[in-house]
């Protein structure tokens, strides 16, 4: 079976560079990603946002090294990609020029926080 630390840090090797890319993805496939017209950089909020989630995919890519060291972080990201996900939800349902989203970023977080949250329990029994 597979070891489920090691597991555990590959994913957040791999989620951690995707939130680094997060601005070329709103590029390629603005209506998954993007929440506004137009360029990217044109819209002060989604650069917020774009520099939010580079900073935490940086340090999700470090606490590879040790992920039960880095505990917390994890499980903001696990609690603060549901809760994300739940606010965009409601937003893209109520405005149908939204509703790429349904398949672009807030299944993202979805599976972002049903990977980090699986591999956390089975790491945390593991050990």
């Amino acid at each position: 079976m597979f070891d489920s630390n090691r597991l555990l840090s590959a994913a957040l090797i791999i989620f951690g560079a995707i939130c680094c890319l997060l601005y070329p993805l709103a590029v390629f496939w603005p209506s998954g990603w993007a929440w506004h017209e137009g360029s990217p950089a044109e819209n002060n909020y989604y650069m917020m946002i774009v520099a939010i989630y580079a900073t935490l995919g940086a340090f999700l890519i470090r606490a590879a090294k040790a992920p039960m060291a880095n505990a917390s972080l994890i499980w903001f990201t696990v609690v603060s990609s549901i809760v994300h996900a739940g606010v965009m939800t409601v937003q893209a349902l109520a405005n149908p020029m939204q509703h790429g989203h349904l398949v672009g970023d807030i299944p993202a977080l979805l599976l972002v926080a049903l990977v980090f949250g699986v591999l956390m329990r089975k790491a945390h029994r593991s050990r």
